[in-house]
Parts: structure tokens; C-alpha cells; sequence
């Protein structure tokens, strides 16, 4: 039987390779992780309503297992996500009378949310997605519409970088999006991170999701995300990384497989996108994927439901892929 090399490893001169994990797949797939990847990001187990349901109570319990497990494996953390205008609680937004909060009480839950988690995990957690999909999808709007920008304004992001850097001065912070390599959305986030670094903001990073397809985004515009957020003199981190093997109109749910075409299609996708990042493995410093292997993904049931998809290097019994042996491969061209 081939060998099968370490894939944190092969891309060790690089950059790190990481892997989103939950409470359940650091056990079903915890010899996959330990083998092929030395970074982790919580999927969900440190986002606002999962780490502080209630003004006073923290939930740290999941969050810490996943730390444990990074450690006890040598990885390292990138923290996901401080400010985001989804998974909060509406407690954060509204006064105890149940009016809405206002600009000062919101900053100052912000802060102390901030300060108490990253607190808990400095030394431990290396890197924060500090604000999460602020940047608008829509056409002509600049900043997504939320509740953070309706109570406090467009400050909010600058404030939340200020507060992380307050808590953890040693810890790299990113802004983090997704569509980031569509022309339009990528000038906007450009355009935010540039006026955040103009203003001495605490800014280190740009996360690109990079929740793409077999052929969206296009390898220009991929490259061409990568040349303009690394024009900005920050480190590029791919955050979220996962290649769906469906095309946008196909809206099939009876697959009990992907077909040879899809992962032909794939593994010369992940082939092309492999070789970009170590192209630009100067400022990318890390690679994330958004999951291990496809017998656990996030895009099952999403955007149809009842359809399986299968997004990953590894397949649903985490044996690796053709693209899995395409991206080592690439490592060496």
C-alpha cells in the first residue's frame, strides 16, 4: 500500500494546515486530525451564544475539550468568532426591561465578552477571527446590515479590534469573510481593512473563507483576492476552506456518491487552488479547512436539503481522495 504522507507536513515549509472540529469529531475523527493536520478551529463551540447564553453565565466546557485536544496533539488554535451578527443571543442587544440596548451598554458587553474569553484562552489560542461578516452581499452597501452597526455604528468593528488587542496584545487578529474573491465584495473588504489600518486599528489579517466550487470563484479572481488583500501588508489566512462538488443550478438530492466527474473536477480544483497558496505562501501563513473528511461537512442539507455533499481531501471513511494525492503533489511542483 502507498504511503500516505502527513499533509501538515508536506506543506510543513509553508504554511500551517488546519481543520475545523466539533465536540463530536475530535473523537470520530481524532487519529484523521492528529495525523494530517497541527491546527484546529472551533466550528462552532466558541462563538457568542454557544461560549455566553446569559449576561452572566460563560459555558466554557466544549471550547475548553477542544483546546485540550489541540494541545494534547501539538496543534495550534485559531479562535472563530468574537463579533458576528449571527449565533449571538438577544440578550446582548437588548436592556433588561427588554427595550433595545444602547451604543454604550453594547460596547460594554462587547468588551467584557472580549476580554473574558480571550482572558480564559491567551497563550493557548494564537490567532482570532475578531469581527465575522461585516461587509455587505448586496450591491451599492458597504457593511451588512446588523444590529451591532444599527446600535453602535460603523465603529463597532474598530472597537472590537481595539478590545481583542486590550485582552491578548500577542494574539494575531483577522477580519474574516466569505465571497471574498468576488470583485465586487473584495473591494469592500479592501476597502474596510485599509480604513482600519489607516486609523492604527489592531488589525493583522484577512480571513478568506474560501467556500467555494468546482468553478466558482475563478483562478483569476482567487488570485486576484490574493494580490489585493496582500497589497494591504497583512497576513493572509485561508480560513474555511471547502471545494463542493456540485455547480450552482444543480439541485440534485439522489447521489449516493460523487460521480468520477466530480471528483476528477475536484482534485484539479484543489490541485489549482494548492498551488496558488504556496504561490503566495509569504503572507498566507495558515490554511484551514472547513471540516476533516465527508463523512462530517456543514454543506449536507446546505443550500438543498437531503443532499450529501462531499467537500473534503478525505472521503466518508476519511481514506484520502484524488485530490488529497493532487494537493500533496502540488506541494512538490
Amino acid at each position: 500500500m502507498k504511503p500516505i504522507p502527513k499533509l501538515h507536513e508536506v506543506f510543513g515549509s509553508y504554511f500551517d494546515v488546519g481543520a475545523a472540529v466539533n465536540k463530536v469529531t475530535i473523537k470520530t475523527q481524532q487519529d484523521l486530525l492528529r495525523q494530517h493536520f497541527n491546527s484546529v478551529t472551533a466550528e462552532n463551540e466558541m462563538k457568542f451564544e454557544r461560549l455566553h447564553p446569559k449576561e452572566h453565565v460563560y459555558t466554557f466546557d466544549d471550547a475548553d475539550r477542544i483546546v485540550s485536544f489541540a494541545k494534547a496533539g501539538g496543534m495550534a488554535v485559531r479562535g472563530h468568532t468574537l463579533v458576528w451578527h449571527n449565533q449571538t443571543p438577544s440578550w446582548v442587544f437588548e436592556q433588561p426591561s427588554g427595550e433595545q440596548a444602547d451604543g454604550e451598554m453594547l460596547l460594554a458587553r462587547m468588551k467584557s465578552h472580549i476580554h473574558t474569553v480571550m482572558s480564559r484562552y491567551k497563550g493557548s489560542i494564537y490567532a482570532w477571527d475578531v469581527v465575522n461578516e461585516a461587509i455587505s452581499d448586496k450591491g451599492g452597501e458597504f457593511l451588512r446590515s446588523s444590529k451591532w452597526l444599527d446600535i453602535v455604528g460603523e465603529d463597532f468593528i474598530a472597537k472590537a479590534f481595539e478590545y481583542a488587542h486590550e485582552a491578548d496584545p500577542g494574539a494575531q487578529l483577522f477580519y474574516n469573510d466569505y465571497n471574498e474573491s468576488n470583485p465586487e465584495k473584495r473591494e469592500k473588504i479592501y476597502k474596510l481593512v485599509q480604513s482600519l489600518k489607516e486609523k492604527d486599528v489592531p488589525i493583522h489579517g484577512v480571513g478568506l473563507q474560501a467556500h467555494w466550487s468546482l468553478f466558482h470563484p475563478t483562478k483569476d479572481e482567487i488570485r486576484d483576492a490574493l494580490e489585493r488583500y496582500a497589497s494591504l501588508g497583512v497576513k493572509l489566512h485561508i480560513t474555511e476552506l471547502d471545494i463542493s462538488v456540485f455547480q450552482h443550478d444543480d439541485r440534485r438530492t439522489d447521489l449516493k456518491a460523487p460521480t468520477e466527474e466530480m471528483l476528477e473536477l475536484q482534485a484539479q480544483r484543489y490541485d489549482e487552488c494548492f498551488k496558488l497558496f504556496k504561490e503566495f505562501s509569504e503572507c498566507i501563513t495558515s490554511v484551514t479547512f472547513w471540516g476533516a473528511a465527508d463523512d462530517y461537512t456543514w454543506l449536507d442539507d446546505f443550500p438543498v436539503r437531503g443532499r450529501k455533499n462531499w467537500p473534503f481531501l478525505f472521503d466518508t471513511n476519511q481514506q484520502p481522495k484524488e485530490s488529497f494525492w493532487k494537493v500533496v503533489n502540488a506541494a512538490d511542483e
